[in-house]
């Protein structure tokens, strides 16, 4: 468990140490998050090349990061109901789902940013 009484740069070095351990295990683990990070690049030079203004390309790629952190809030969501037990259990399959609808609606978030932006401006 992270050292709760670190305080100042010591803090900072704990935080940015504890997220690349997450970004590891995300890769390693999500099969999902590895095709969303390739979407994202796909994405970046795509948004650069395609979009008129800086706000665009912000636009653009910040709607496929907004993916990439849902599915990391999801991938959380389900490695704690897993540490919990693979048993079925509805409240588990609940979360799951609700974490997953959460996915789906920033991708059809994406999607709808990218048509309107390439295609109605």
């Amino acid at each position: 468990m992270a050292n709760q009484n670190a305080k100042g740069l010591k803090r900072i070095y704990n935080a940015a140490f504890f997220s690349a351990a997450g970004f590891k295990a995300t890769w390693q683990h999500e099969e999902a998050f590895r095709q969303e990070i390739l979407l994202l690049v796909i994405a970046c030079p795509a948004a650069i090349y395609f979009a008129k203004t800086p706000i665009e390309i912000l636009l653009l790629i910040g709607s496929v990061v907004l993916v990439l952190l849902v599915e990391l809030l999801n991938s959380a969501v389900e490695a704690a109901i897993d540490r919990i037990g693979f048993e079925h259990h509805e409240l588990s399959g609940r979360a799951k789902d609700i974490g997953s609808a959460a996915v789906m609606l920033s991708l059809i978030w994406a999607a709808i940013t990218w048509t309107v932006i390439l295609f109605f401006n």
